[in-house]
């Protein structure tokens, strides 16, 4: 745990993870590597696999995000591959789902969610997904400035619940961790955190300042206090 029970995660490139994790050792800061590949071993240059990820001294991994899918290719059976080598590698992950606005405009946004969720955890164990935070992140408001309303982050973070509800049973649902990931920023973390499906925030932008990163910490340690009362 870091600050007054929020868990911190760094996702540097990988090129900075070493110097990440030197930097962060003693701290309560975990560090976690943006990607890995779903194979374990073999000849795949560039490839970074998960074991290697671990080897480097990460603790996390995230998968599945929204630009790896749009800008890669990764579709559902990737990312489910990628997870589970994760798993496997002795990693936890942060898994991504979330549609773009075309998607939602178009009335796709629970299909596309239910595919995402139900295809990339397939072959879980409830076990296995106690490793697992999923992290919404509503593509049309990821470094655009523009946030999802607390109504729209509220439903969505709420059926992706209740799939996880339908697939793994009633106390898995209750205990994973679902992030919020889409323009989070110190002018809205609390009011996102505040949502009772929301449970932690994916940062992108605002955590490349150490001021907005530690604000967004601090609001998520005002929320945990808050809810203790």
């Amino acid at each position: 745990r870091g600050v007054e029970g929020v868990e911190i995660v760094i996702c540097p490139p990988f090129t900075a993870i070493a110097a990440v994790v030197e930097g962060a050792a003693g701290s309560a800061i975990a560090v976690g590597a943006q990607t890995c590949y779903s194979k374990a071993s073999g000849a795949f240059t560039g490839e970074v696999s998960a074991q290697m990820v671990k080897d480097a001294g990460c603790r996390w991994v995230i998968v599945g995000h929204s630009e790896r899918r749009q800008l890669f290719g990764e579709t559902d059976e990737v990312a489910n591959a990628k997870l589970r080598a994760a798993l496997s590698a002795g990693l936890s992950v942060i898994f991504c789902v979330g549609e773009t606005l075309e998607q939602r405009n178009s009335g796709d946004m629970d299909s596309v969610l239910r595919r995402q969720v139900l295809h990339g955890l397939k072959g879980l164990t409830v076990t296995e997904l106690d490793r697992v935070a999923l992290a919404y992140e509503p593509v049309w408001a990821i470094g655009t400035g523009v946030t999802a309303t607390p109504e729209q982050a509220g439903e969505a973070h709420g059926f992706v619940r209740a799939l996880v509800r339908a697939q793994f049973g009633e106390a898995a649902a209750e205990s994973l961790r679902i992030q919020y990931g889409g323009s989070v920023k110190p002018d809205n973390a609390a009011e996102l955190l505040s949502l009772p499906d929301v449970d932690g925030a994916l940062v992108g932008g605002a955590s490349l300042e150490v001021d907005s990163f530690s604000a967004i910490v601090a609001a998520g340690a005002a929320e945990i206090a808050r809810a203790a009362r």
